[in-house]
């Protein structure tokens, strides 16, 4: 048994998640969840915020395609009543506007930048006080942020992202010192191997999102390709399904 903090994801009575991820995400862990467009990214990591409020943690949640109303809704079409531990502040939601000429992250506030300074997305990151206070932080989805920022960018044109994202990754290790967890979606397909392959090389949990097509079905499945510090046992592949009115379903059934 391990003896780091274990983040519980909570819900136990709604479905097995928690369970099946050995109790939860130990702290001071650099979480990288990875799946294709649709793999379930976004279901993913509201249900992780929820359940983690549920367990008393503070978390922020930082959207790259939710405004503030759209991540209510898409969490009360899955069942997860979120608007108290909004209100409490045990919940902080960030709109991450990425490519327009709003404000890069925004809770409510509105930003007197201008728009040079907006795009320099990572930048605002990792100045934005306030969203690493929580207990957890969970970016979804990372590669859009990275995909976005021109500096970033320019970096890829001269092959040197894998620099780039040594010097991001050593921020998000000092904020994992700490104690802290923070989270990355990340749709592999978007961005260079270049690029992706330091986070993979370095989180601490690694998940990757699968589909399967069988017959007319879409089979989800968790392959679990890293989990230091875990708390139980934890299996190599979970199988789930993402319903309306119910959220994240854990299926006993294997993904062939």
């Amino acid at each position: 048994m391990s003896t780091r903090t274990l983040y519980s994801l909570g819900l136990d009575e709604h479905d097995r998640l928690n369970n099946e991820l050995g109790g939860g995400i130990p702290g001071g862990s650099i979480v990288l969840v990875e799946g294709d467009y649709g793999a379930g990214k976004s279901a993913m990591s509201q249900r992780f915020s929820y359940g983690l409020c549920e367990e008393e943690n503070a978390v922020t949640l930082v959207s790259t395609e939710l405004t503030v109303r759209g991540f209510i809704d898409q969490m009360h079409s899955l069942s997860y009543d979120v608007e108290e531990h909004l209100l409490n502040e045990n919940l902080l939601f960030l709109e991450a506007d990425v490519d327009t000429g709003k404000s890069a992250l925004r809770g409510g506030a509105s930003s007197n930048d201008d728009d040079g300074s907006r795009r320099q997305l990572l930048k605002r990151l990792m100045e934005a006080d306030r969203m690493w206070d929580a207990d957890v932080v969970i970016v979804d989805t990372f590669d859009a942020i990275l995909r976005n920022d021109p500096n970033f960018e320019a970096l890829v044109r001269e092959n040197e992202e894998r620099q780039a994202a040594l010097e991001i990754i050593s921020f998000f290790r000092d904020l994992a010192s700490q104690g802290k967890v923070i989270v990355l979606t990340v749709d592999p397909s978007t961005v260079d191997e270049e690029a992706i392959g330091p986070f993979r090389s370095i989180a601490d949990v690694y998940l990757e999102l699968e589909m399967v097509e069988v017959g007319n079905d879409v089979r989800r499945s968790i392959a679990v390709r890293r989990f230091a510090g875990m708390g139980e046992q934890v299996g190599d592949s979970i199988g789930y399904s993402v319903r309306s009115g119910t959220g994240i379903v854990i299926e006993s059934r294997s993904v062939a």
